[in-house]
């Protein structure tokens, strides 16, 4: 790659940490960014979190190692406007949100792409495990990382299509071993930092807490209702269909003489419905609020699509094609096809796009 200035967002993991690394051996001009997105003054464990107070400081370490500036982001207005009131209105609505790929897709890219113009940066890197590449055209595309354990493709769907020119995934060609591997050699505090896998905004564990705060613990979605089969048939009582989503177990009480899972949800009338593990199984998939990164599939088009983090990617083949949704049909049935979560299309390793999971 030639020499570019570019703008790294560092979160305090070992990742971003090492992206960073890489592009500083490479002889780039290299600015580091951490983005505040939620204020954690008030949990019990702000320090614990990847944008938490100890990621900012570990962030800083590094960027001091490495010799690099290093700025702290303010997004906490946009990300809240963004993800987090976005989070809180697709669970009140029954469905199950992606909080990382909003994130992606509405604020952190973005953000990084404006900011990173003001000083001076023509790319952004991150320490996502992606790649970037071109097609058949030369034009740029979004690839599968080639440690497919690893892969963050999914995560990266709603990208602007306009900014793939200017990304940079430095770790898109490592395992995570290596990745590690560079940070204790170059003596970085991130080096056997753990990952961290809570939502960033959810420092508890806990979604609920969240809702709870922002919807009140009285709102129709947390309060109590029936669970219901598919036929209507009411076989016990939920604590609020937002506690709930497609493919648990959990919450659902005893006694049923057979294991039930949650089917989905009925705002209207505050139903949960459940049924067996075979009734999960779907053989389609409506996909709302596309994004294309590469050209769109047409009716009849075969692609592979993933509708699950760290599920694989199945073959599908496009039954319809319409104005802002399309329509899938599995090859395979697939298990808890769960409105609101991500559903990512590819063509082999480009990433062609995604969307909502609508039905």
């Amino acid at each position: 790659m030639e020499k570019r200035s570019v703008l790294v967002a560092m979160s305090g993991g070992v990742d971003s940490s090492v992206a960073a690394a890489l592009l500083v051996e490479q002889g780039h001009r290299v600015v580091g960014v951490t983005m505040k997105t939620f204020c954690y003054q008030d949990t019990g464990s702000h320090g614990k979190t990847c944008c938490g107070l100890d990621g900012i400081l570990d962030a800083k370490r590094v960027a001091d190692v490495l010799g690099i500036d290093h700025y702290v982001f303010d997004v906490e207005r946009e990300f809240t406007r963004d993800v987090i009131d976005d989070f809180v209105q697709e669970y009140a609505a029954g469905r199950t949100p992606n909080p990382c790929v909003r994130c992606n897709g509405n604020t952190k890219f973005r953000d990084l792409l404006r900011r990173g113009r003001m000083l001076g940066c023509d790319a952004i890197a991150t320490g996502h495990y992606a790649r970037m590449g071109v097609d058949a055209a030369g034009n740029p595309v979004l690839l599968r990382a080639v440690d497919a354990k690893k892969d963050q493709s999914y995560f990266l769907w709603a990208l602007p299509p306009e900014m793939l020119p200017q990304l940079v995934f430095p770790l898109g060609e490592m395992t995570k071993p290596e990745v590690r591997g560079i940070a204790r050699r170059l003596g970085l505090v991130t080096a056997e930092k753990p990952e961290s896998m809570e939502i960033c905004f959810v420092p508890s564990g806990n979604y609920v807490d969240v809702l709870e705060q922002r919807l009140g613990a009285g709102h129709p979605s947390l309060a109590p209702g029936a669970l219901v089969t598919a036929d209507g048939e009411v076989v016990g009582e939920h604590d609020g269909f937002a506690r709930y989503t497609i493919g648990q177990r959990k919450g659902l009480g005893g006694g049923h003489g057979q294991r039930l899972y949650v089917l989905g949800s009925r705002p209207s009338t505050r139903e949960v419905v459940v049924g067996t593990k075979e009734q999960l199984a779907r053989c389609d998939v409506r996909i709302a609020e596309l994004n294309w990164l590469a050209t769109p599939p047409s009716a009849g088009a075969p692609v592979q699509v993933q509708i699950r983090h760290r599920a694989p990617a199945v073959p599908a083949r496009v039954s319809a094609a319409e104005d802002g949704f399309i329509h899938l049909d599995l090859d395979v049935p697939q298990s808890a096809v769960t409105p609101g979560q991500s559903a990512v299309l590819f063509d082999g390793d480009i990433v062609l796009g995604g969307g909502r999971i609508a039905a």
